[in-house]
């Protein structure tokens, strides 16, 4: 999966359209830009271990929160774009 393709998917998961456990699996699978420092490839990947998680269970528990997580999702995608800007501009 292409990193442009996860805004998509995560209005699909907020729309009910997209199930977490597909979700992780395409996270697991979303090529990084090189550009990203290793770390964003670490916490996508316990974002996706915990969308999961939260998939075996039906809407919300107390554990996973399926609203947290895209949320929290939505915020590591915003702090990889501002990444990825800082670099273009830097390298210009």
């Amino acid at each position: 999966m292409e990193f442009e393709s996860l805004q998509r998917d995560l209005e699909a998961a907020r729309a009910g359209t997209l199930d977490m456990g597909t979700l992780a699996r395409r996270l697991r699978e979303l090529n990084l830009p090189a550009a990203l420092p290793p770390k964003y490839g670490e916490v996508l990947a316990k974002l996706a271990d915990r969308m999961e998680s939260s998939a075996l269970f039906d809407g919300e528990s107390c554990s996973f929160s399926q609203a947290d997580l895209l949320g929290a999702l939505e915020h590591w995608a915003q702090k990889a774009q501002e990444k990825l800007r800082s670099n273009e501009k830097g390298a210009g």
